[in-house]
Order: structure tokens, then sequence, then C-alpha cells
């Protein structure tokens, strides 16, 4: 079923005057913007809210510097649609004319028509990406004056990218070097017991890639994912570093064929040039951790704390994790702290009411220990119990996935120019830091 349409697009500064406007279907006419005027922004009480119903007609607004975008329906249109369709097409006035205010829409309004015709037909949205309207609309909104062979040409071009709905990738791409990097990079998130329990564990990953490839290539990713793998007639054990990854919550970028991976489960796709996010995913099910804490946290009556961390990694220990860091907390009436560990450097942090424990370089397979003295301040007004809260971990580990996904192979066909492409692949797996929505943390 085919969602409702917009009516009417208006084009309105702060003072309610109408600069542009474009009627899609006959249902709402030119005075629904003098309604939007005299109702809503002339009406100083009434609610911000961007969607506003009058009557039958429903009022979508946006404002962009001095300039109110407004999308009128009649129909119980869907509002997110129209509004992530209003901000692409600031977006795309941005690309031709730099801003989006009131002047530069003063100015362009023969352009702003002529992009209005293409990129919305009877309501719904079309063409939004600037970069395949400007092969066929110039900046001045006058097609270029050129020889008729070039026009022709031109023509033809923008007739293909259109049906072919290639619109990320542009035609006639040449490098002397044709090389793909692909990135594979796992943020872990982790909730343990004191005693090593896993309480909660999920991995989220992010596949990102970097093209510098001439013409028009085709690129097909093979993965050691359960669907990838049956697809191809492969039992799990089979599988490289022996298992097959159950994938969760897969998102792929607009360039991926989804009639092909939910047919024969690949990843297949033209891929823009330069560097893109090509998929996202979650893995909860069969998660390697890299690293296993165990504390010990004794209270010595109200003036002292003894602390024992021992942090081991599990990985192999021909892989080094990168700035491994560790955040012990203390009471807030820490005095000072003895530290003493069989690696790095710790000190405490009275700002963060921690020992921060940092190990440069963290190899695999190894245990290293932090025991520490605490001396507690005593005072009449710190009776109330210390809540312990859990232990911190930062790191990033290159060449580890905790997930276990690996890449089969990763195909590029170039039937026209048919180069030879060299490829690199890396992995990293992390936690803290950068990855602000990851957390690593054992509780005390």
């Amino acid at each position: 079923m085919i969602p409702p349409a917009l009516s009417a697009l208006f084009f309105l500064n702060l003072r309610g005057e109408l600069l542009i406007h474009k009627l899609f279907r006959d249902d709402v006419g030119r005075n629904m913007a003098d309604l939007f005027r005299t109702k809503i922004i002339g009406n100083k009480a009434s609610s911000p809210s961007p969607v506003q119903n009058l009557g039958s007609t429903s009022f979508m607004y946006m404002r962009s510097a001095d300039v109110y975008v407004v999308a009128v329906t009649k129909e119980n249109s869907n509002a997110l649609l129209a509004f992530k369709f209003m901000n692409d097409l600031v977006k795309l006035f941005k690309s031709y004319f730099n801003t989006f205010d009131e002047d530069s829409l003063r100015n362009n309004f023969v352009l702003i028509y002529e992009l209005l015709d293409e990129i919305m037909d009877f309501g719904f949205p079309q063409i939004m990406t600037s970069d395949l309207l400007k092969t066929y609309i110039t900046q001045e909104g006058v097609r270029s004056a050129r020889g008729k062979e070039e026009k022709e040409a031109k023509g033809r071009e923008t007739t293909m990218q259109v049906t072919g709905a290639v619109a990320w990738r542009r035609e006639g791409i040449k490098y002397k070097k044709n090389e793909v990097y692909l990135d594979i990079v796992e943020n872990v998130n982790l909730l343990m017991s004191s005693n090593g329990t896993v309480l909660r564990s999920d991995v989220s990953g992010q596949i990102s890639m970097k093209c510098i490839l001439s013409g028009m290539p085709e690129l097909k990713l093979g993965l050691n994912d359960k669907l990838g793998m049956e697809s191809d007639g492969r039992a799990a054990p089979a599988a490289p570093r022996g298992k097959a990854i159950e994938l969760d919550d897969v998102t792929f970028h607009q360039c991926v064929n989804l009639s092909r991976f939910s047919t024969d489960k690949t990843v297949s796709f033209v891929p823009p040039d330069g560097e893109f996010e090509l998929m996202r995913y979650r893995v909860t099910d069969g998660l390697t951790l890299p690293f296993r804490v165990l504390p010990i946290i004794k209270e010595c009556g109200r003036t002292r704390i003894q602390v024992n961390v021992k942090l081991k990694s599990m990985y192999s220990d021909k892989l080094s994790a990168l700035v491994v860091i560790a955040r012990v907390p203390v009471p807030k009436h820490t005095a000072r702290a003895t530290i003493q560990v069989s690696g790095g450097k710790a000190k405490y942090n009275a700002a963060q009411n921690c020992l921060v424990w940092k190990v440069k370089m963290f190899r695999g397979q190894m245990e290293l220990a932090l025991s520490a003295d605490v001396e507690l301040v005593s005072t009449l007004k710190d009776k109330e119990q210390w809540n312990r809260p859990p232990i911190n971990l930062e790191f990033s580990l290159p060449m580890f996935t905790a997930s276990g996904l690996r890449v089969r192979f990763l195909k590029v066909w170039e039937t026209k120019l048919g180069y030879a492409t060299k490829k690199f692949v890396r992995y990293v797996t992390r936690a803290g830091g950068e990855a602000d929505s990851a957390s690593y943390e054992i509780r005390t």
C-alpha cells in the first residue's frame, strides 16, 4: 500500500510572508499559507509541536535559519518521512547555493522551482541526491551550452544513472592504483559479577570501507555469518576460525543489493567513492571476552580498605591490546593510596574517586595484578555504607573480534577495465574511550 503523499510545500520567512510555494495536489490551495501564518506563527500561546492539525489539514514544519519549511497534507501521511524529506531538501539547497536563508531563496527561485519539479512528483519524493541532480541541473538553473555531441552523451549518462539507481557513485572515476580498505570495528558491552559470572554481554559492530577504485566496480563480501555459510552449503564447523556467527539487527548502506542478500545471503554492492559505512550489526551469543577481571576488596574498619585486582588477557599470545586502562573505584573520603602493580602504572585520581591503572601494551595470555592500601578520612558525616561502583575497563585490541566475525572473501569485478585490486582488512575490538556506547564493567 502506497503511503499518503504531501499536498503542498511552503517556504515562509519569520514574519509569515510566503517566499515560494509548490502545490502537488488539488486538495489544498495557496490560502493554507495564510492559515499557517495566522494560526501558528501569529499565535504566541500555541504549542511548539512541529506537527499541527487545523481542521482536516495537517501542517508539518521545521525552521532553518530565518525560513519556515512547511509540508501540508489532508491525509494521514507519515510524519517522519515528511521531516526526513524536508531535512534532505534543505541539504540539497545548500549544496547548490551554500546557504539556506530568505535571501538565498529569493535570489534562486528559478533554480528552486526546477529542483522541486525533479525531486517530488504528485506529492511523492523522487531523486534527492545532489551529485545526480547536478549532472543535468546546473548551479545557475540553466543547462550548460556546449556542443551537441556532449549534450547527447551527458543526457545518455543521466538517463542511465536515473534508471540504474546508482546515485551514490558517478561514472568516469579513474585511479592509478586500485585499493580497498575494510575495517571491522566492534564495541564490547559487558557486565560481570565479582566472581567472574557474566551477567550481560553483547557486541555492537560496524564494517567501514574506503574504496579507491576506477570505473563502476561490483564488490562481493563474504563473512562467516550463519546465513552466509548456510547459503554456500557449508556447515558451521567448516567455517574459518571454527564457527559461524549469528548476526542480529543488521542494517546496510543504500548501495547494498538487498534483493540479492535476501535470496543468496551475500553482500553485493557497487560502492561509493571514498569512505563509507557498509553495515552495522549486533551479536549476543558465543562471544569471546578479551579480558577477565577478578577483584577482591576488603573494608578493614572505617579508615582502611584493601584492594586486590587481577587482570588476565584471554586472547592469543600473538596479539597485544593497546592502552588498557582499569578504573577501580574508591570512597569519596579517601586520604591516600599506596599502590603496587606487576605491570604498567597506577595512581589515585581524587577527581574521579578511583585508582587509575594504565598498561600501554597488554600481551595475550598474560596476567597482571594490582594491590593497594587505601586510607580513609574518618568523619562523622560519612556514616553511609559505600555502594561499591563497578570497575571500568577501557582498551583497544587490534586484529581481534569478540564476536568471532571474519571476512571469508572480498571480490572485486570491473568488466570494462579489468584491473587488479589490492585489499586490506583490519579488525579492532574496543571498550570505553571513543566507544561511548560500550562499557566493560565488573562489579566489586
